[in-house]
């Protein structure tokens, strides 16, 4: 029996428990065997000391002894090093690279050898790292502040960079390569599945495959796998959603590493978000328990901004754009009604990044709502009293909140959809529902109107920036598959890319500081105040 008090993050094919303090429950939905991953000892990027949690997490070290800091920076590197084919399969043999830019002809095939060009200085030397943490604070008071121990030690954290390596652990000829995209859609889908796709084929691979509807297309035999090409995928990146189709549930791990190994896919892309992850690191993992040589690479893709340690993740540029359609409709509305009041809910389950740099973006929201800020609806400090307020200066005023924000104020029905997750209560219709009410109370007449873009924003192609971001995380996420990584994810961290593993960007969701100088400027363009 397993007990583990924390949290859990739901996935198409895991569930996975964070215990508070001692490790990670990797469950297969219906396997009976579990996976412990290691919970890493200190936080990745370094302790916050001013949150709750900092006492805890100092008392895991102990900052007398001299050597804390190299103990702190030997266990940070093992964390974040990245398992190889090498660490099953030490006799696995490494071959030049058949990927080479000054080779410009298609590979038709290897009889006479891999083409290569020992003068093309394009790949990346597997001792080249990306520092994670860029800013050296000077005191755990400052804004933002990441700090290892009262000082604020500085401690410098490399990660693994990204791109192509000069030997590869695969031969294309012998690779068959399959993509799955899992969870629910998100802008620039079409794009990474296309990259892949293009990418495979420059090493040499012919045989490609896509996995329909998400993990389901490894068990329903009613689904067919897709074969891809360059041609397939030539123009898919022109519209939104995913070719291959997406979905929640799926079989067990067991099931998809044997469907795996009857189909005979030696390489598997996974482009999802945390609890997708946490099935791709399962599916790692039990591919090097049956000794299968098989490369296993993540793409993280949450509409959310979620994933840790990454810049940001593909689609969340294109949300933030195209909630500027919605804000500035509710603007409209408002700004042309009498007393009008504008309501926009904005995805964010437990992250409220899209609804803050939304916000910041349009200039025209007066109160920003998100999950990680607390905040009264009702009171002499409530959002209500302060609309009010707006309505009797400005005439007018727009909400942007988070769909996870507020959520103590709605029914808790404890309902769960497909992938293990909250059923959330719709916090922007309450939140219209009680402005009518208090306006109707103090005998004020108020015009509320209630947009909710959240399906609108999904479904369209990504844009310019997002489109970018796409290319060059399936460009890599090949290129790390070759050099023979496996349960890696690709990212982009301080604008470059990196490799990290698993296990260390789905310990728990990344969500918005509210000491972050990104939420101050938010504060500072809406003119909220604290609604405590």
């Amino acid at each position: 029996m397993d007990v583990l008090i924390g949290s859990c993050v739901g996935s198409t094919a895991v569930a996975v428990c964070i215990s508070p303090k001692n490790s990670l429950l990797v469950r297969s939905a219906r396997l009976g065997s579990s996976l412990i991953l290691r919970k890493p000892r200190f936080p990745a990027n370094s302790l916050r000391i001013p949150r709750g949690t900092a006492a805890a997490e100092t008392a895991a070290m102990d900052l007398s002894d001299p050597d804390w800091k190299l103990k702190y920076q030997r266990d940070f590197e093992e964390r974040f090093n990245i398992p190889h084919i090498t660490d099953v399969f030490p006799d696995a043999e490494a071959i030049r690279s058949t990927f080479c830019l000054k080779m410009r002809s298609p590979t038709a095939d290897f009889s006479g050898g891999y083409p290569s060009d020992e003068e093309w200085h394009g790949y990346i030397n597997n001792k080249d790292r990306v520092l994670l943490k860029v800013i050296n604070y000077s005191s755990p008071t400052s804004a933002g502040a990441v700090c290892i121990d009262p000082d604020c030690t500085w401690i410098e954290q490399w990660v693994h960079r990204a791109g192509p390596r000069e030997k590869i652990y695969f031969r294309p000829e012998k690779v068959k390569a399959a993509i799955v995209t899992c969870g629910g859609l998100c802008p620039g889908l079409n794009d990474v599945i296309r990259h892949i796709v293009i990418t495979l084929e420059i090493y040499g691979v012919k045989n490609v495959v896509g996995i329909p509807f998400g993990y389901r297309g490894f068990s329903d035999k009613n689904l067919p796998e897709i074969p891809l090409s360059r041609k397939v995928v030539q123009n898919i990146h022109l519209s939104g959603g995913s070719l291959l189709g997406v979905s929640r549930g799926g079989p067990s791990v067991s099931e998809i590493v044997d469907s795996m190994g009857e189909r005979g896919i030696n390489m598997l892309f996974v482009l999802g978000g945390n609890g997708t992850h946490a099935g791709a690191n399962a599916i790692h993992n039990e591919c090097r328990r049956r000794r299968m040589k098989v490369a296993v690479v993540g793409v993280p893709k949450t509409i959310d901004n979620d994933i840790l340690h990454m810049d940001k993740t593909f689609g969340f540029d294109t949300a933030v754009e195209e909630a500027q359609r919605a804000i500035n409709s509710a603007y409209i509305e408002a700004h042309s009604a009498y007393h009008g009041i504008g309501v926009v809910k904005l995805m964010g389950r437990s992250s409220g990044f899209i609804a803050m740099q939304a916000s910041l973006a349009s200039g025209q929201v007066d109160i920003c709502l998100i999950p990680e800020v607390p905040f009264n609806l009702h009171g002499p400090h409530g959002v209500l009293k302060h609309l009010k307020y707006l309505i009797e200066t400005k005439g007018s005023a727009v909400i942007c909140v988070a769909e996870g924000a507020g959520q103590s104020f709605l029914e808790n029905t404890n309902a769960k959809d497909a992938s293990g997750n909250k059923v959330l209560g719709d916090i922007g219709v309450h939140i219209q529902q009680e402005t009518k009410k208090y306006f109707k109370e103090i005998g004020v007449s108020a015009d509320v109107k209630y947009i909710d873009p959240t399906y609108m924003i999904r479904a369209v192609r990504a844009n310019a920036s997002d489109g970018i971001l796409c290319t060059v995380l399936g460009q890599n996420a090949v290129h790390g598959a070759f050099g023979g990584y496996s349960g890696i994810t690709v990212g982009i961290i301080n604008t470059h890319y990196a490799y990290l593993p698993i296990p260390e960007v789905i310990a728990y969701p990344k969500s918005v500081d509210p000491n972050s100088r990104m939420w101050h400027r938010c504060l500072t363009s809406t003119g909220q105040p604290d609604f405590i």
